[in-house]
């Protein structure tokens, strides 16, 4: 039986994010672990998270989980999710900067106060609630998901790499920013997949398919 090792780092919709994978993969195991060998030895990896990235690199380097979460992220197939994704990039402009795990160049930028939207109405930060995601390439994880799908968005913050060649899909909500991210065996979203009904479960029992290439 393969196994799914949801992160556990102490933030984060975990028990959401490992009961939703646990409907829609009952023929796998889902456990939430901090324990770095079980994430070693895990078939797949999910990395989930919430809240401010000071506080998650903090809690990472606590628990000595960063080298694995990075070896993982190398090494088998990979999902991020929210900060999950963000904290993969090296840089976040939060609390005055922040250095992250850095597996890809980029910076994480603050959505600004003044961002408005097509009727030149001002935009509530955070971004919360659905938003239609555009992908940019095919992807298994977009398997059975239509373009455009709504998902479920909770962030001030957004993902701007520096290899654009990531993007697997955008998002507007006063900007064009990137909504998805893939490369390799690594597959990372900013929305939360586990709130986002029928489109959001099925990107996650993509997931636990998905071979990592």
């Amino acid at each position: 039986m393969a196994q799914i090792v949801v992160i556990d780092y102490g933030m984060g919709n975990l028990r959401s994010v490992a009961k939703a994978i646990e409907h829609v993969a009952p023929d796998q195991s889902v456990i939430i672990s901090s324990d770095a060998s079980e994430i070693a030895n895990a078939d797949r990896v999910v990395f989930p998270g919430q809240g401010a990235a000071r506080d998650c690199m903090r809690e990472l380097e606590d628990r000595e989980l960063t080298q694995v979460v990075l070896s993982a992220a190398k090494e088998k197939p990979f999902l991020g999710i929210c900060m999950g994704m963000q904290i993969l990039l090296d840089h976040s402009e939060e609390n005055k900067g922040i250095e992250c795990l850095g597996l890809y160049a980029g910076n994480v930028r603050f959505f600004g106060n003044d961002l408005k939207g097509e009727q030149n109405e001002k935009l509530k930060i955070p971004h919360m609630g659905w938003n239609n995601v555009d992908q940019t390439i095919d992807h298994p994880l977009w398997e059975n998901i239509n373009n455009h799908s709504r998902f479920y968005f909770v962030h001030s913050y957004y993902m701007d790499p520096q290899d654009k060649s990531l993007v697997a899909a955008t998002c507007d909500y006063g900007i064009n920013f990137v909504s998805a991210i893939a490369k390799d065996n690594v597959f990372a979203v900013q929305c939360h997949p586990e709130k986002s009904a029928q489109d959001g479960l099925q990107l996650l029992k993509n997931f636990t398919l998905w071979n990592g290439s």
